[in-house]
């Protein structure tokens, strides 16, 4: 039976997408979140291989900005975001194989496009020589997370939604879930982050909500300020998981992270800044940072959860400015 493992488990590498001129990144955000892309890249690098696909054309930009150490392949790319573009890696333990999930770009939104990024998740598996598992369901990385244990974590508002799987029953959505990654217990939260529904969100993707740091373990964004909408929305969060219990049976263990004190972007609009968008590769946890007072706070929780790997803060303001976070950008392939 193949399965997703947990991000924590070993990584034969990191892929990644770099970002090229389209609605999300032009004029001086696309070169802001080149640099930004970059310093990402490079923090995993120190401690695993990195696979960058590029548009056609663009290797010599992005080759100057990430080095020598970075694998590049051109392919044709409409956008940036590897975790929900690539595909979901599974194993049975002897063999590797990619689930390749409906794209269809983040439920239809009309500023976006996917004729290519549609096609990325085949192009990864077959640079990886894995085979593929296609799936109807329309789906991303960000929408889901496991504990490499039987449980999933999903939103509503993505699975769910009329955007992208209309028609489809929860039950009809668990049955595919489970199909694909092995899971058998899916715990759903209601929504997203506020933030996530403005113009360039996922519309409640659950990694910038929550994540499991090892099985019956699970991180949880705390908004602390009751100015902000989500205030609210976290407890609700904390909430839901403290009540479940996960595949194994064992009683969910929350742990509540403190969001960033700033409230509101530039132009007015309540940010999802949130650590819980961290990517964990072999040895590291690359930490979503905002020079804020809590990227401390932030980081003495992760080290404390995760003794044995290095945290590792990068700026993630011009990430998110675009849309998502540092786990957004990322996608492991594990060691088989």
């Amino acid at each position: 039976m193949f399965r997703m493992p947990p991000e924590w488990a070993p990584h034969e590498r990191t892929w990644m997408a770099w970002p090229g001129p389209n609605a999300t990144f032009t004029g001086d955000d696309l070169a802001e979140s080149r640099l930004a892309w970059a310093s990402v890249a490079r923090a995993v690098r120190r401690f695993e291989p990195v696979t960058m696909v590029v548009g056609r054309g663009q290797a010599a930009g992005a080759r100057a900005l990430l080095g020598p150490d970075i694998e590049l392949v051109e392919r044709d790319l409409d956008d940036a975001w590897m975790r929900d573009i690539g595909p979901t890696f599974v194993t049975d333990g002897t063999e590797l194989a990619a689930v390749d999930w409906v794209f269809n770009g983040w439920g239809g939104q009309d500023w976006a496009t996917w004729e290519h990024d549609s096609k990325i998740a085949r192009h990864v598996a077959d640079l990886a020589d894995v085979p593929v598992h296609s799936s109807a369901l329309v789906n991303e990385g960000g929408a889901i997370h496991v504990d490499g244990e039987g449980t999933v974590l999903l939103t509503d508002t993505v699975q769910l939604g009329a955007g992208r799987n209309p028609g489809w029953t929860r039950e009809q959505v668990e049955a595919e879930i489970h199909a694909r990654l092995g899971t058998e217990k899916a715990i759903w939260l209601p929504h997203g982050l506020t933030g996530d529904y403005g113009m360039f969100g996922t519309q409640g993707h659950v990694d910038i909500v929550a994540a499991f740091a090892r099985p019956g373990v699970v991180l949880v964004h705390s908004q602390q300020d009751p100015a902000h909408p989500d205030y609210e929305r976290s407890r609700v969060y904390a909430d839901i998981l403290r009540g479940q219990a996960d595949a194994r049976g064992r009683s969910l263990e929350v742990v509540e992270v403190p969001a960033p004190t700033v409230l509101k972007d530039e132009e007015g609009d309540w940010v999802d800044y949130s650590y819980i968008n961290h990517y964990l590769c072999n040895g590291a946890v690359v930490l979503c940072a905002f020079d804020d007072p809590n990227d401390e706070v932030a980081a003495g929780i992760f080290g404390r959860l995760f003794p044995d790997r290095t945290v590792t803060p990068v700026d993630a303001r011009t990430i998110f400015a675009g849309g998502g976070g540092i786990h957004c950008i990322t996608q492991q392939q594990p060691k088989v």
